[in-house]
């Protein structure tokens, strides 16, 4: 059931992908999947049928299956990260989308610092500026940026960012189309280009149209696993 639900989604994916009108056609997507409260089982079936990067949202739900999980697979963390928990994530994490100000990211580069890492990150940007989100407002991403770029035990990889959960998923396509030209923009600037090379936006409800308007990285939990397990 998962590896046909798995194809599913990677079938739409690329029907989306030939849709897009302002980014490239023929660039790639990477699909997270987002494992949060779904057991080990459902991960290794997942991870056997195609899956190459999981998504998680705890820090302690992620330690508990990485030390179980007997799978070679990529870590993504996806979720809303506290400052105290910087060390944990750089250990365990390959990718943390979810950095959302200065402070938080000051503490990532001091644990990758400390444990000889350089630590992929994505910033997290609140477009819709929701109160119930985590994120830096368009308006405040020049100064995250510049911070990030004093940072050396941090590689800024690109922008991350949440939809509204909109009734009509056709209300997140404006923002989706104004993330990717913040994105486009952002690989621009002479000595961040090198790096900059995600965007991830789109999950269950919303991946197809987020993937039209040029994401490149999706993290989609439910349509592929079910509904949590709580």
């Amino acid at each position: 059931m998962i590896e046909e639900k798995l194809h599913e989604v990677e079938r739409a994916i690329e029907v989306s992908r030939q849709k897009r009108t302002i980014a490239d056609k023929n660039a790639p997507v990477q699909l997270v999947a987002v494992t949060k409260n779904h057991d080990v089982a459902a991960m290794r079936e997942a991870i056997d049928a195609g899956v190459a990067v999981v998504g998680e949202n705890r820090i302690q739900e992620a330690r508990q299956k990485h030390e179980i999980l007997d799978r070679q697979v990529s870590w993504h963390l996806i979720g809303h990260l506290q400052t105290n928990k910087a060390r944990q994530a750089v250990a365990l994490f390959d990718l943390i989308h979810s950095v959302d100000s200065v402070h938080l990211a000051a503490a990532l580069d001091q644990a990758a610092a400390r444990l000889g890492k350089v630590q992929d990150i994505l910033v997290q940007v609140n477009l819709a500026k929701e109160e119930s989100k985590s994120g830096v407002y368009e308006e405040e991403l020049p100064a995250m940026l510049a911070a990030v770029d004093g940072l050396i035990h941090l590689r800024l990889c690109g922008l991350m960012c949440i939809a509204p959960n909109y009734e009509d998923v056709e209300q997140c396509r404006p923002l989706f189309r104004r993330m990717y030209e913040i994105f486009a923009k952002l690989k621009e600037i002479p000595g961040r280009a090198a790096n900059i090379r995600y965007l991830s936006m789109g999950m269950t409800h919303d991946y197809e149209i987020a993937v039209e308007e040029g994401a490149n990285i999706v993290r989609v939990g439910t349509a592929i696993f079910g509904q949590r397990q709580y």
